[in-house]
């Protein structure tokens, strides 16, 4: 639904979550398109968008919050019941550790989480790394309770749980499908010991 002067952003979780590398500082651009909708994002992909702030992201050295992240990642996986290398496939397909991470369809955070999930996930501050991650583990368990496969967990958690309802599996959505087999990539990865921190 659009809303004039209003940012609006899609349902279910973004696939690709346009964000930069994890650097010191995220600029943030916006664009107003002609129903007063308006686009959010840190990697414009065409002149519409201007210039909106500059922000600063916290660093996620291995001796300081990689910790605190990893510390995040052990308990929402125990809490929810989890794979902990789930999580860690998640966010690196998501926003590759980036807390920062905006997504042009307004996603935010290291597990992208859009405004409608976050206020449903009882996250106050998407970009607060250790509730994005709470907020996305918690999400993450409900789509594998419901669908009863990590595949289509995944899917849903992309694509939106409307989407592998209707189509009673995995959407045949190219990027859900490529989302799907590059989380499980990196899930194989992580199980198998690698980068164990993040």
């Amino acid at each position: 639904m659009k809303c004039p002067g209003r940012a609006v952003f899609g349902l279910g979780l973004v696939l690709w979550s346009f964000f930069v590398p994890l650097t010191a500082h995220s600029d943030i651009y916006r664009w107003v398109d002609a129903d007063g909708v308006v686009h959010f994002t840190n990697t414009p992909t065409t002149g519409k968008f201007a210039f909106y702030r500059k922000e600063k992201t916290p660093s996620l050295s291995a001796s300081a919050g990689g910790e605190r992240i990893a510390e995040a990642i052990r308990r929402n996986a125990s809490q929810f019941s989890l794979e902990e290398a789930l999580i860690r496939a998640v966010i690196k397909a998501e926003s590759d550790y980036n807390p920062r991470a905006l997504s042009s369809k307004g996603a935010m955070g290291m597990m992208q989480l859009i405004p409608e999930t976050a206020r449903l996930m009882q996250v106050s501050d998407p970009y607060n790394a250790e509730e994005n991650i709470r907020g996305g583990s918690r999400y993450l368990r409900l789509m594998l309770d419901e669908f009863g496969t990590v595949e289509l967990a995944l899917a849903a958690y992309n694509a939106g749980p409307g989407a592998v309802r209707r189509h009673r599996g995995i959407p045949p959505y190219q990027e859900t499908r490529t989302y799907v087999e590059r989380v499980k990539k990196f899930l194989q990865h992580y199980r198998q010991g690698h980068d164990t921190l993040l």
